[in-house]
């Protein structure tokens, strides 16, 4: 009988952190492994256990996966044997990767295959035969050697790929320690293709070392906190990950990995930069003698820069032309360089201190959209854009806790700007969006301060002026600033269809221009959010909006709708986007009991009036698994027409013949619809969130329209949420004339426009307290009982 394998004292050790549990960690289960081995082998010769990969690097974190090999000489392979050292591993509960082969079957399925290849280059000896297990490592690595050139262009576009699919550590919302660009095996990489004999610079490996054990420190309490094997560090385990690390905050954490995977991003990239131009298509530019780019920079070696690099320039603004360079010529900026450009003087402070030629090279390096984003950060890296920008220091690293977001603030900002690069086309002052779209976010780099929107608003009033821009065009940067979130706030929260919508709108921008640019820094800065921050819909809500508003300030916007189309309007709708006309459904209202009709994503319901009409549809709107985005209601006579707009997901078209059935079972009092929800909404997994952007709210505003109350109802979402509130107003009974849907992450803020029963607006405070309890309670019962 094996011994057991005790591990629980080092699982349960707070003490023991990062390297020194990985360590520790490996040396009891090999230890454990050795034993067996040696009880069970006997005089067995020329066998040995061999650790491989992570192991091998004496790496194992809570729950890794043991890799090993049983290595031996001879015809017969060692079968007792690996079972006897197998079997209790598993029955440990452990996780095993495990081979039995000779050295030569080892060598030849390496040959072919770069995972197993560059697991031998850890090779480690556990026991046995140790000659056998040096001969594996040193054919091993002479074979790597061998064939270092192919292993160099295959690590090449497996790192190229592997960063594609994971996304950044320095930038991510939830990074992926191990895999992501700047995680930890980027290290691993660099030391495989250091080892196939490629120059790789070994002080830059060395500074390595501390970054990539900060990773390794966070990934061993995370396998301890979930008890499951996983990389991800996922939103809500970061609290927990910061306490066992002993830091104050989930956002010291993220800081701290954010940190190293900038660190071990630059140097990655450095390194397969060289070696890709050493190697690829740029492999001339080595041959090439100096190419001049103008103003005393050059393309030297496939890099862009400076003719005298030993000389610090004297210019403060030196960086920007350089970066101008690098981004056009897709180039990477000397090293020589940017220790060169380190030595440069600051900028001169106060309003007005930029001369008019440094602030045009920053609009130009903004507006070469995603080519600059990296070259700015290559900047950030060694403190030469917080010269540019002393604002920006406390937005770098910073988190966004929430699911909405999948970038840190620093990196949101640059994406907007590229995506508004990309667009500005569609806009007459380019200069001014992408400003605007590279600021608007600054206040929340200062959290203590309030709104970021309107904190950020004068900062970035300061920071134009500084820049030397005209003042009418600094009130505009402010304006953008301040309400960045207005279209979309406005356009997913309110009637377009009533004329004070886009009044209010153009109120509050003052000019056609303005409203144009909002228009676009709102796509861009939705599109740098997440994927689920832009959609069709949403496109189309906030170019009506937006037209409305230029022809409530005397424009026309029949011109704009030309240029500005993207073809994203919502298929099956009207051209402008406009809800569909009693007049149209006449038909409907005409029939008799429930009649439906569906197109695309619009379903229209005409019935017999009941108060209850619009919260059972949207009931059964969310049994099928829909998400509504918008709805209206019209009532004439004993009838009301309802039209609701969903996001049908994956599919390209609901089912709405089995929609409608259950439509005309719920409005005929034939479904059972809070049990069906409540069942559908014990059976979906939603993702469990830590922090919500917002508290549970209810807000009624009677200024937004003179004939309708509009009631906002602001919290976390849940199956069937639209269903419960729009019953609950019921209650009450208020009738719905319209709602706006807008999901923002895990969170959402639906509006809507009800009409007592006499008609008019919800004055009365006292049944304002009333409706809101009501409403609370089906967001949060338990902010509901903090009423009483």
């Amino acid at each position: 009988m094996p011994p057991a394998l005790v591990r629980t004292d080092l699982l349960g050790s707070p003490e023991l952190k990062g390297r020194a549990f990985v360590e520790a960690y490996t040396d009891r289960v090999e230890q454990w492994l050795a034993a067996i081995f040696a009880e069970e082998a006997g005089e067995a010769a020329a066998v040995s256990l061999v650790a491989l990969g992570g192991q091998g690097r004496r790496e194992l974190a809570p729950q890794s996966d043991l890799d090993l090999l049983l290595l031996h000489e001879g015809r017969d392979a060692p079968s007792a044997l690996a079972e006897a050292l197998w079997y209790p591993i598993w029955d440990e509960g452990l996780k095993l990767g495990h081979s039995v082969r000779t050295v030569r079957d080892t060598l030849s399925l390496a040959s072919g295959d770069l995972e197993t290849a560059t697991a031998l280059l850890s090779a480690r000896h556990i026991c046995g035969d140790e000659e056998l297990t040096l001969r594996l490592r040193e054919r091993a690595r002479a074979n790597w050697v061998k064939r270092g050139r192919r292993w160099a262009d295959e690590l090449s576009a497996d790192v190229r790929k592997r960063h594609e699919d994971a996304g950044d550590v320095a930038y991510a919302l939830e990074p992926d320690l191990k895999e992501g660009r700047g995680g930890m095996r980027d290290v691993h990489a660099l030391g495989w293709v250091s080892a196939a004999g490629e120059p790789v610079d070994e002080r830059l490996l060395a500074g390595l070392v501390e970054p990539y054990d900060e990773l390794l420190a966070v990934r061993v309490e995370l396998h301890r906190i979930q008890g499951q094997p996983g990389d991800a560090l996922v939103l809500q385990e970061q609290d927990t990950v910061a306490a066992a690390l002993g830091l104050a905050d989930a956002d010291a954490l993220m800081e701290r990995v954010s940190g190293a995977g900038r660190r071990i991003a630059e140097v990655s990239d450095e390194a397969w930069y060289d070696l890709d131009t050493r190697h690829g298509a740029r492999g001339s530019l080595l041959r090439r003698r100096d190419r001049s780019l103008g103003d005393g920079l050059v393309s030297r070696q496939g890099r862009v820069a400076l003719v005298d690099e030993l000389r610090p320039p004297a210019d403060p603004f030196a960086c920007l032309e350089v970066a101008l360079a690098a981004a056009r010529e897709g180039q990477r900026i000397s090293r020589a360089t940017l220790n060169s450009l380190v030595g440069a003087p600051s900028p001169p402070g106060g309003p007005q201190a930029w001369p008019d030629e440094a602030r045009q090279r920053f609009v130009e390096l903004l507006l070469l959209g995603h080519p600059s984003v990296e070259v700015i950060q290559v900047l950030a890296g060694r403190g030469l854009w917080v010269r540019l920008l002393p604002e920006w220091r406390r937005a770098e690293s910073r988190p966004q806790r929430n699911a909405y977001h999948r970038f840190t603030v620093d990196r949101h900002l640059l994406e907007c700007a590229a995506n508004a690069a990309e667009l500005s086309s569609r806009v007459s002052r380019p200069d001014l969006l992408v400003m605007a779209a590279l600021l608007h976010d600054i206040g929340k780099a200062y959290p203590e301060l309030g709104d970021h929107s309107e904190q950020g608003a004068p900062m970035a009033g300061s920071i134009c002026r500084r820049m030397g821009f005209a003042e009418p065009d600094v009130e505009t940067i402010e304006t953008l600033v301040r309400h960045h979130l207005l279209l979309a706030d406005v356009a997913t929260r309110r009637d377009l269809s009533d004329p004070a919508t886009a009044e209010h709108v153009a109120g509050v921008l003052g000019t056609a221009e303005r409203v144009e640019l909002l228009q676009v820094l709102t796509e861009a800065d939705s599109l740098a959010t997440g994927p689920s921050a832009w959609s069709p819909w949403k496109s189309d809500l906030v170019q009506r909006l937006a037209w409305g508003a230029i022809e409530a300030l005397g424009g026309s916007a029949g011109e704009r709708r030309g240029e500005a189309s993207t073809g994203s309007e919502v298929p099956g709708r009207p051209a402008d986007g406009a809800p569909a006309t009693p007049e149209k459904h006449r038909h409907l209202l005409e029939g008799q009991g429930v009649c439906t009709e569906a197109v695309a994503d619009t379903l229209v319901v005409a019935y017999d009036r009941r108060h209850d009409g619009f919260a059972r549809i949207a009931g059964v709107l969310a049994l099928n698994g829909l998400d509504v985005l918008g709805a209206s209601v019209h009532t004439e006579g004993g009838r009301e027409l309802a039209e609701f707009t969903v996001d049908p997901g994956v599919s390209a078209c609901p089912h709405w013949e089995r929609v409608s059935a259950d439509v005309e079972a719920a409005l005929n009092g034939r479904l059972a619809l809070r049990s069906r929800l409540a069942e559908r909404s014990r059976s979906t997994r939603r993702p469990h969130v830590v922090e919500h952007q917002f508290e549970p709210a209810v807000r009624f505003d009677n200024g937004s329209t003179t004939s309708t109350t509009v009631v906002e109802v602001v919290g976390p979402d849940s199956t069937g949420l639209l269903y419960r509130l729009a019953r609950a107003l019921g209650d009450f009974d208020l009738g719905v004339t319209a709602a706006r849907i807008h999901t923002m992450g895990a969170d959402v803020v639906d509006s809507f426009y009800v009409e007592p029963p006499g008609g008019g607006l919800l004055v009365d405070e006292g049944l304002q307290a009333e409706i809101r309890r009501a409403l609370l309670d089906e967001l949060d019962p338990g902010t509901a009982r903090q009423l009483t």
